[in-house]
């Protein structure tokens, strides 16, 4: 059916969206490093932590990577497994899961034992079908198992875009639709996979929590984001490693 209302409100729809493009406000990305270590008094083996992504990866709406989800998960989680954590941040507004490849392949990467993915939102303004979305997020997460070692995913939903104060209705409503759609093809496919844990941010539909964007997270958010996406990496963590090691990446 919603292909349905996509036909019917097709003039509105593409008034509203070349509107939101036009209209919206557009913050930077947050100043300072995108690689560090997160130290710890014990003599543990580090952890290394990789997050990709799009501009919600990238802290799109606070003004230091301290206060974005990298660093903050780093932070967290060395608290969690009482071992120091590196973490490196690759991460440009705009970027899909058709596209996201190129940006990592012109980067040099580190090796990393988990990674942390936040990718969708630029997949719905795309209109990527939900099979072909899946796919390239599985090509993905294959690419960098294959070139940093990860042992390991965590896979971010999609946001609620539904309630989006941003976007005028319908607009609003059929891009909830669309992100619900893609969203619960992403949950299906972590399911099937040990090594992949899905983390739903659909707790932060809360308008007044967001950025001055009205679109991307706030500070508080990325906080309490940063927390949940360290604790599946601490679950991780938790598991023994010859088990981890012998896991197949994803399941196809």
């Amino acid at each position: 059916m919603l292909s349905v209302y996509k036909v019917a409100l097709a003039p509105v729809l593409f008034a509203q969206a070349l509107w939101l493009r036009h209209a919206a406000l557009r913050l930077p990305e947050p100043a300072g490093p995108r690689s560090g270590c997160a130290p710890c008094s014990t003599a543990s083996p580090e952890l290394r932590v990789l997050v990709i992504g799009d501009s919600s990866a990238a802290g799109v709406g606070v003004l230091q990577q301290t206060e974005a989800l990298a660093a903050q998960t780093a932070a967290f989680l060395t608290d969690l497994i009482a071992a120091p954590v590196h973490w490196q941040l690759v991460a440009k507004s705009g970027i899909s899961t058709r596209t996201i490849l190129k940006l990592l392949q012109a980067h040099e990467l580190e090796r990393a034992d988990v990674v942390v993915c936040a990718l969708g939102v630029n997949d719905v303004a795309e209109q990527r079908k939900p099979a072909d979305f899946v796919r390239d997020y599985k090509r993905v997460i294959q690419y960098l198992a294959d070139r940093v070692g990860a042992r390991a995913a965590v896979v971010n939903g999609l946001p609620p875009l539904h309630i989006l104060p941003s976007a005028p209705q319908p607009l609003r409503w059929y891009l909830g639709e669309y992100a619900k759609r893609l969203d619960a093809q992403l949950q299906g496919w972590c399911s099937q996979a040990d090594n992949l844990a899905y983390v739903s941010l659909q707790w932060a539909a809360v308008p007044s929590d967001m950025a001055s964007d009205r679109f991307h997270p706030g500070q508080g958010q990325y906080r309490r984001w940063a927390r949940l996406v360290a604790n599946e990496i601490a679950a991780f963590c938790a598991q023994p490693r010859n088990v981890v090691n012998r896991m197949p990446y994803a399941k196809r």
